[in-house]
């Protein structure tokens, strides 16, 4: 869900649905008619998701069947309302567990996990169950998500936005290069073993895993966010919650396992005088545009995106469930000390949290392109786009005012 704005919710998204459960839905609102998306665009992003060395054993066989149930026709959406479903493929063995009929679960979970939402979520609903919380709270959930971030990709690319990410930490290993793909480049990155763009590293990363795995650990790790193409002007300074970069920081920290975000270069600006910590301005004559030097500021400023380079870094926790048991907790019942229960697990899911967080970018910016340039059908949301973008170069004839 977007938050609401001084026009209100031009776009947003509701997801439904346990990891366990026999489907996840979303319904995405406020796309414009006529834009193409089907089946396989969906399955081609969850695809993705499911990329990385470190996935567990779900990740080789969970397929995400997709059905389109609402608010498309051949091909094209209607500007109404969109609902996905993505079935369950393991559902037949947790259709008793999991029913929703009346009745009993056959294992109480009473040891929550540290780290995971179990015992708050406990404690605040009132559940002597941990499943009762770690159903919605597990990362499957990001499934429905990429479904709706699909058709927020399809829309931006209409309007000359890619957006992709790639992994630039895992444990303790980084990328040194500093490279960044661009959108020609989606499909290296997909094709290295973790989606990492330095191949120089990307066996130490293999190696982290692989260490990690061995004592039946877990990792965290970092992924840059990139969009290329976005126009000047998404977002506003005018308003708290109106700001870019506030928007991107709170859809990117809702993502499962996540603990920092960063704009450009983050918090690294802190440490730097200001002679070094902005972006110089500059004139291109050929282009007829502004443009800046550097991406310190990650694309945004005063809560506007530049029309430079949007960037991106998150950073997520290792999981929290262990493939070895050894987190210290408290039995809910008993009250005596413990160790906490064992999901299935990855050992690292840092791949796939940078395709999530890249639906997170995209389904910000296509509802901020909506705000800033409106339209029921994609040829009046084109065209109106392309209109703005032309005001952008025309020549400047007193101060505070244009041509016309």
């Amino acid at each position: 869900m977007g938050p609401p704005g001084r026009l209100g919710l031009v776009l947003r998204f509701l997801t439904a649905g346990e990891s366990h459960g026999q489907a996840l839905v979303v319904i995405v609102e406020g796309l414009p008619a006529g834009l193409p998306l089907s089946e396989e665009d969906v399955q081609g992003e969850l695809a993705r998701r499911r990329l990385g060395y470190g996935r567990g054993p779900r990740m080789r066989f969970e397929k995400d069947e997709v059905t389109l149930l609402g608010g498309i026709r051949h091909g094209r959406t209607l500007g109404s309302p969109v609902a996905i479903l993505i079935a369950n493929t393991e559902w037949p063995k947790w259709s008793e567990e999991m029913s929703p009929a009346p009745g009993a679960p056959s294992r109480v979970l009473t040891q929550p996990r540290p780290g995971h939402a179990d015992l708050a979520g406990m404690q605040k609903y009132g559940f002597d169950d941990a499943r009762d919380v770690l159903e919605r709270a597990s990362a499957r959930e990001t499934a429905a998500r990429v479904a709706a971030g699909t058709c927020a990709k399809a829309l931006l690319a209409r309007l000359g936005v890619d957006v992709l990410s790639h992994v630039v930490a895992l444990g303790a290993v980084e990328a040194r290069s500093g490279a960044r793909p661009e959108p020609q480049d989606l499909a290296r990155v997909d094709a290295s073993q973790l989606r990492c763009f330095d191949p120089e590293v990307e066996e130490a990363m293999v190696d982290e895993v692989k260490a990690a795995a061995k004592v039946g650990d877990s990792l965290g790790g970092e992924a840059e966010i990139l969009a290329y193409g976005v126009p000047v002007g998404l977002g506003s300074h005018v308003h708290w919650d109106r700001k870019l970069d506030g928007l991107l920081a709170q859809a990117l920290m809702s993502i499962q396992a996540v603990k920092s975000v960063g704009l450009g270069d983050g918090a690294d600006l802190a440490g730097r005088r200001g002679s070094e910590a902005h972006d110089a301005i500059a004139w291109d004559a050929d282009t007829g545009t502004y443009r800046r030097e550097t991406t310190r500021a990650g694309g945004i400023e005063g809560g506007m995106s530049t029309g430079d380079l949007l960037v991106a870094r998150v950073a997520m926790k290792p999981l929290a469930t262990l493939n070895r048991p050894v987190l210290k907790t408290v039995d809910v019942v008993s009250k005596e000390e413990t160790v906490s229960f064992k999901e299935r697990t990855d050992v690292t899911a840092v791949p796939a949290m940078g395709v999530v967080a890249e639906t997170m970018v995209a389904l910000t910016l296509a509802r901020e392109a909506l705000r800033k340039f409106g339209g029921d059908s994609l040829t009046e949301v084109v065209r109106n786009r392309d209109s703005y973008v032309a005001t952008l170069r025309e020549p400047v004839t007193e101060v505070g005012a244009r041509d016309g």
